[in-house]
């Protein structure tokens, strides 16, 4: 596919982009390649490729989840500067 000086143009404006008269002849030939390129891929065959989100078998990497002895309240609450009745107490955010 042929890119035009107007073509850039136009796509230049729409993106609100300024390109400058002397970038212009650059700017066709990298979109050219783009173009170029995305002909080709646009030619590979893929009809009984199965769409995928990953090129790469996925495996959780994570831990399990194991239930364990939680931190002792009043150890969590020992370095709060403010509490009351067993719980952290903090500033008023939002206004009523």
């Amino acid at each position: 596919m042929k890119v035009t000086e107007n073509d850039v143009k136009v796509v230049a404006s729409l993106s609100r982009l300024n390109i400058r008269d002397d970038e212009i002849s650059d700017v066709i030939a990298q979109l050219d390649k783009f173009l170029t390129y995305v002909e080709n891929l646009q030619a590979i065959d893929t009809e009984k490729i199965e769409p995928t989100t990953y090129p790469l078998p996925m495996q959780n990497i994570f831990r399990a989840d194991e239930v364990k002895p939680s931190l002792n309240r009043e150890l969590a609450l020992s370095n709060a500067p403010l509490q009351e009745d067993g719980y952290f107490k903090v500033p008023r955010v939002l206004e009523e």
